[in-house]
């Protein structure tokens, strides 16, 4: 069992950056692809990046490559998002997620309950 908590969101404006994490407790953190997704009011979840069990490989969704950067510290058990020229269209709940597959095919099996980030233009 994997218990992950984000923490980092909040109301930023257009240009601006911030930080996620994600803390996992439990077992094995190492072992798991993470993942983070979001979901904005009214649609459906949708992917933003992934990273390999080590950190070695990611793979970002075409709306947030070359602005969003996810890394990963398994000595701490944490996952980042750092998100740069955030949009007002990256407004959505921010969560994280523990995983198999592969990066590119990631199932998840562990969910964080999320972390809002608001944008204004």
């Amino acid at each position: 069992q994997v218990q992950l908590v984000e923490s980092g969101g909040g109301l930023v404006q257009a240009g601006d950056s911030l930080r996620l994490s994600c803390a996992a407790s439990g077992r094995a953190f190492s072992s798991y692809h993470m993942g983070w997704f979001r979901q904005a009011p009214g649609k459906e979840r949708e992917f933003v990046a992934t990273i390999s069990t080590n950190g070695g490989s990611t793979y970002y969704a075409d709306s947030v490559k070359g602005r969003f950067t996810i890394s990963r510290d398994n000595a701490k058990n944490t996952v980042y998002l750092q998100m740069n020229n955030l949009k007002p269209e990256d407004t959505a709940v921010y969560s994280c997620a523990a995983g198999g597959g592969t990066i590119y095919s990631f199932s998840s099996f562990y969910w964080g309950q999320g972390t809002q980030v608001t944008v204004s233009s």
